[in-house]
C-alpha cells in the first residue's frame, strides 16, 4: 500500500508530461484531405486507445505474475504440509495456472488489437 501513492504520481506525471513532447503542429485542411483524412475543422481528434492498451497489457502481466506466484506458494506449502497428497495438489496447480495463463493471453491479444487501431 506504501507504493500505491507513488504509482499514482508517477502515472500523472507521465500524463502530464507526455501532453507537450507529444504535440503536433496542426494541419491545414488541405493537407488532412491529401492525406484521405479530413476532418471537420475545429474538430480535436485524440483517441486515448493506445495509452489505454499499454497500461491494460501491463497491469494483466502484473496480475498474472502475483496470481501464479500465489498459487505456487500456496501449492509447495501445501505439498510440504501433506506430502501425500502431492500429485493431487499438482494437477490442480497446473490446471489453475494453465487457466490463468489463458485469460492473460487472451486480455493481452485483445489490448494490442485495440491499441493498434487507435489514431492520434
Amino acid at each position: 500500500m506504501k507504493m500505491l501513492p507513488l504509482l499514482a504520481l508517477v502515472v500523472v506525471g507521465l500524463f502530464v508530461a507526455a501532453t507537450p513532447a507529444l504535440a503536433q503542429p496542426a494541419k491545414t485542411e488541405r493537407e488532412k484531405f491529401q492525406e484521405g483524412k479530413y476532418a471537420p475543422p475545429n474538430t480535436p481528434v485524440f483517441s486515448g486507445a493506445g495509452v489505454a492498451a499499454g497500461l491494460g497489457m501491463g497491469l494483466t502481466i502484473i496480475g498474472a505474475g502475483l496470481g501464479l506466484g500465489r498459487i505456487g506458494s500456496s501449492a509447495l506449502e501445501s505439498m510440504a504440509r501433506q506430502p501425500e497428497v502431492a500429485p493431487r495438489i499438482q494437477t490442480a496447480m497446473i490446471i489453475i495456472a494453465a487457466m490463468l495463463e489463458g485469460a492473460t493471453l487472451a486480455s493481452v491479444i485483445l489490448c494490442y488489437l485495440l491499441g493498434g487501431n487507435s489514431t492520434f
